[in-house]
């Protein structure tokens, strides 16, 4: 699908509620078959960021965000860091945001594991940040 449309679409889906089945369709796809990363990223931190609270869309971001990781073994620290607080929301309330962000944590952790380190309390952070 043509990058512009893909934007078209999740554009459309952020101001339009009923939209969103469109947009978790565009933004799967391209985690699955794009070979831009770049542009994945883009495309779900606008969706992670931008989405309301409760939005199917935001554990949808979360979970590209690992199917990205898992196919180009890289991330950008913004892609993990949003992977990881959308993470955090389903831990702390599902109605937010839904198991699918703690799937994608988990998918960054594993495939990312050279470029994140896990502390203690749970958390990731980009590895080349530790002390």
């Amino acid at each position: 699908m043509p990058h512009a449309v893909v934007v078209e679409i999740l554009d459309g889906a952020l101001s339009d509620r009923s939209r969103e089945y469109s947009a978790a369709d565009a933004l799967v796809g391209i985690a699955l078959h794009d070979d831009d990363r770049e542009f994945i990223e883009r495309c779900c931190l606008e969706v992670g960021t931008r989405a309301v609270p409760g939005s199917p869309l935001l554990a949808l971001a979360g979970l590209c965000l690992g199917h990205t990781a898992r196919r180009f073994g890289y991330l950008s620290d913004q892609a993990v860091g949003l992977a990881e607080a959308l993470a955090v929301r389903a831990d702390t309330d599902p109605s937010d945001v839904d198991g699918r962000a703690l799937d994608g944590r988990d998918d960054i952790r594993w495939y990312l594991r050279d470029q994140v380190k896990e502390h203690s309390s749970g958390d990731v952070c980009p590895g080349d940040n530790l002390a």
